[in-house]
C-alpha cells in the first residue's frame, strides 16, 4: 500500500512538470512562427522597395518636376471646367484667390527682375537694341492714315509693286533719329572698361599666380599683418 501511495504522489509530481515544459515548447514554436512570418513581410516590403527604386533610377532627371507640372495643369484644366459648368470667369476667379500679400510679392520680383545680363554676343546685343527701340516708338496713327490713303493699292505691296525708294522720311523722323544716335554716342563716351589690374598699386607678386595667392592672404590676414608692413617700409621694424 505504502509503495502504490509513493508512485501515485511521484506520477502527481510529474504531471505539471510535463505541462510546464510543453506550454514553453509551444510558446517558443508560436515565438518561431511569429519571427517567420515578419522575416517573410519584410522580404517582401524590401522586394518591392527594390523594384520601385528601380523604377525611380529607370525615369528621367527631370520626372519630379515633370510629374508636378502635369498634377498642376490637369488641376488647372478642373477648376476651369469647373468655372465653365458655373459660368464662372476662371481669370477673374484665379485673381479673386491670390493674396495682396502674394500679388505683392510678385510685382516687386518683376521690377527687379534684371533682362540685361550683360554682353553675351553681338546678336543678343543687336536684339536688346532693337527691343529698346521698339518700345519708344509711339505710332503717329494721323500719318499713317494720309500715307494709306496717298499709296492707295500699293500700301499692301505685292510681287509686282514698284514703290521702292519712293518713301520720303518727315523731318520729325529725321530729328528723333538724329536724337537718338546722340544719345548713343553719350552714353558710349561715358562707358569705361574696366581694368584688370590698378596701375598705381605696389607690385608684390611674381606671376599671375603668385598675385592671386597674394589678394587671398591680404583678404584675410591683411588686418593683422598691417603695422608689420608699414614698419618694414619705414625700416623701422625690430
Amino acid at each position: 500500500m505504502a509503495s502504490c501511495s509513493e508512485e501515485s504522489a511521484t506520477a502527481t509530481e510529474e504531471e505539471p512538470t510535463e505541462s510546464l515544459a510543453s506550454q514553453k515548447r509551444e510558446a517558443r514554436l508560436r515565438k518561431f512562427r511569429e519571427l517567420h512570418f515578419k522575416r517573410n513581410e519584410a522580404r517582401k516590403l524590401n522586394h518591392q522597395e527594390v523594384v520601385e527604386e528601380d523604377k525611380r533610377l529607370k525615369l528621367p532627371s527631370n520626372w519630379e518636376a515633370k510629374k508636378a507640372r502635369l498634377e498642376w495643369e490637369l488641376a488647372v484644366d478642373q477648376k476651369k471646367k469647373d468655372c465653365a459648368a458655373r459660368g464662372e470667369d476662371y481669370d477673374r476667379v484665379k485673381l479673386l484667390e491670390i493674396t495682396a500679400d502674394d500679388a505683392e510679392r510678385w510685382e516687386r520680383k518683376k521690377k527687379k527682375k534684371n533682362p540685361d545680363t550683360g554682353f553675351a554676343g553681338y546678336a543678343e546685343a543687336q536684339l536688346r537694341q532693337y527691343q529698346r527701340l521698339t518700345k519708344q516708338i509711339k505710332p503717329d496713327m494721323e500719318s499713317y492714315e494720309r500715307q494709306r490713303e496717298e499709296s492707295g493699292e500699293d500700301f499692301y505691296p505685292t510681287s509686282n509693286s514698284l514703290i521702292h525708294g519712293t518713301h520720303v522720311p518727315t523731318k520729325e523722323g529725321i530729328d528723333r533719329m538724329v536724337e537718338d544716335v546722340e544719345k548713343q554716342i553719350e552714353k558710349r563716351a561715358k562707358y569705361s572698361r574696366r581694368r584688370a589690374y590698378n596701375d598705381d598699386a605696389d607690385i608684390d607678386y611674381i606671376n599671375e599666380r603668385n598675385a592671386k595667392f597674394n589678394k587671398k592672404a591680404e583678404r584675410f590676414y591683411g588686418k593683422y599683418t598691417a603695422e608689420i608692413k608699414q614698419n618694414l617700409e619705414r625700416g623701422t621694424a625690430v
